[in-house]
């Protein structure tokens, strides 16, 4: 009995471990990708605290990468776009691990737990009950009195499934959470890449100092992965010095042809 136990305390230890690093190999692959760029390009402007020209160099610094790399950061976004696809896939993945794990019980065992709380109760049948019991039959073997090797038939209590299946339906509920969130995110992203309308509306939402004049000239004359970095960029430096930046990029591409996407004049560039 006891070596059961251990043996089911082993595999769920394994068993959590394979999943914790099935769900950090996304954010592990990114940070690779991504190799610091935001915060080398952030430089402590997120601050704000600095002198006036220690903000001007380091202002003109991040502008003149941005002018410099204008669209070679579609690879770059994609990439994190690559990702969060990879999250889907583990989190689905994971799903159908844990039914293997379970002979076929977990993809519904979230449903059947809320069609147990809502049945009759004579009706009633605990799937937890089911996939985790509470109580099984041991078989013990010792000496008795005449030196023979006796058994013993008996009623064991597990009370480490009370805990089980408590752990486990929350993990139902996470998953199908995550599948959601995650598969709203990837429709959010494939708009932003479809549209560079919503690019726009996207980036005058969250941004709200800078001109919208200013936000149409650079999605008009840049690629998706530019507006991808801008919006994270702006997430981590000082509204203002942003502000500044995202100005002066525009005002450069408004006088300067050279960056300039082919296509239908004054229509806003697709990625």
């Amino acid at each position: 009995m006891i070596i059961v136990i251990v043996s089911l305390f082993v595999t769920f230890f394994i068993l959590f471990h394979f999943q914790a690093i099935l769900f950090y190999t996304p954010r592990w692959l990114w940070k690779s990708w991504e190799g610091g760029k935001i915060h080398a390009l952030i430089m402590d402007l997120d601050i704000g605290i600095c002198s006036e020209a220690e903000k001007k160099q380091k202002k003109k610094l991040l502008l003149d990468y941005l002018w410099e790399n204008l669209k070679y950061h579609n690879w770059w976004a994609y990439r994190y776009y690559v990702c969060e696809l990879l999250a889907l896939i583990n989190v689905i993945g994971q799903m159908f691990l844990m039914n293997r794990f379970f002979d076929g019980e977990f993809m519904t065992f979230g449903l059947d737990v809320i069609q147990y709380m809502e049945a009759d109760q004579e009706d009633r049948m605990d799937p937890m009950i089911y996939i985790f019991p509470r109580m099984t039959k041991c078989t013990f073997f010792k000496y008795g009195s005449s030196g023979e090797v006796e058994k013993h038939d008996a009623i064991c209590i597990l009370p480490l499934n009370v805990v089980n299946e408590k752990i486990y339906i929350f993990l139902w509920f996470w998953f199908i959470l995550l599948t959601i969130l995650t598969l709203l995110t990837l429709i959010y992203r494939v708009v932003i890449i479809l549209s560079p309308r919503m690019r726009v509306y996207l980036f005058r939402m969250r941004f709200r100092l800078v001109r919208r004049d200013a936000i149409e000239i650079i999605v008009r004359r840049s690629k998706m992965g530019d507006w991808f970095l801008l919006y994270l960029l702006g997430e981590n430096i000082d509204t203002v010095i942003f502000r500044d930046v995202v100005q002066d990029l525009a005002t450069r591409l408004g006088h300067n042809q050279h960056h300039r996407v082919p296509g239908l004049k004054g229509e806003i560039q697709d990625a």
